[in-house]
């Protein structure tokens, strides 16, 4: 049996963070040479990861990176809040955004195949999930560009990485209070910036249900015009973001807090890890 350093089986552990049994094993088999230490190690890392790929990954963290005027952000997903807050996890997520914001890539496709350290995102993630002995998978992609962007990241748990994370794109100088609506996008969810993006067909449907309901609660036709447009009205308040009352003052709507503080939302992106 071929003799196994002390200081390669240390180095080997630290680097692909493989459990001490493995790892020796590992350098046996491969008579003391490292390299092919290595190359057993990922090979039975990548045969697990075959072995979980129907789970499910709910758990996880939000991440972003801003280069040349974008910002970037990813959600990446795992299986347990365990791994969610392994430094080594975490450490992935940093290199796989910053990878993803150097192709400028838009998509998930464009995001794993852009170039990162020896490979791709793919790869990185692959070997990562080896290693950690999870499921780990890229599950959504921003790219906002805009004269400006605010960046907001929530933690839903202390102890937990940013699960929730908004990227606002503006036009103007008020820095404070674009962080301040990228922070009430976070909490109520909105789908749409302006009424006119919304779909002509879903307002149609939406016109059509509460059309349905108000009949239903036997209203008055005549009165049937002003109940229906203030449903509507409803309808849009749940999606568009100008429509909603701010969080911070909800005699406010977001359209009136933009306009004092003249700035003007151009887009926005918002993950939630597991949603």
């Amino acid at each position: 049996m071929a003799s196994i350093s002390i200081a390669d089986l240390k180095m080997l552990r630290e680097q692909l963070g493989t459990g001490m049994s493995d790892t020796k094993a590992a350098l046996e088999e491969a008579g003391g040479d490292v390299e092919k230490a290595t190359e057993i190690l990922r090979l039975k890392g990548a045969k697990g990861n075959a072995k979980r790929a129907d789970r499910s990954t709910s758990e996880g963290l939000v991440a972003v990176s801003s280069v040349d005027g974008a910002t970037t952000m990813i959600a990446i997903g795992c299986e347990t809040d365990f791994v969610a807050k392994n430094e080594k996890f975490i450490a992935l997520a940093d290199r796989v955004v910053a990878a993803v914001a150097a192709a400028g890539a838009t998509d998930l496709a464009s995001a794993l195949a852009a170039p990162a350290e020896s490979g791709t995102v793919q790869t990185v993630i692959e070997q990562q999930a080896a290693t950690l002995g999870e499921k780990i998978e890229l599950t959504k992609v921003a790219r906002i560009e805009g004269e400006q962007q605010a960046v907001y990241l929530h933690r839903t748990s202390k102890d937990l990485p940013p699960q929730v994370g908004v990227v606002v794109a503006y036009s103007g100088d008020d820095a404070d209070t674009a962080r301040a609506v990228a922070q009430h996008i976070a909490m109520f969810d909105p789908t749409y910036v302006t009424r006119d993006e919304v779909p002509a067909d879903a307002v149609e449907k939406e016109r059509e249900l509460v059309t349905e309901i108000a009949r239903g609660e036997g209203k008055p036709e005549g009165a049937m015009p002003k109940i229906i447009e203030g449903r509507i009205s409803g309808f849009f308040k749940q999606i568009v973001l100008l429509d909603q009352d701010y969080a911070r003052d909800n005699k406010q709507s977001v359209a009136k807090v933009l306009e004092a503080a003249g700035l003007t939302v151009t887009g926005f992106a918002r993950f939630k890890v597991g949603a």
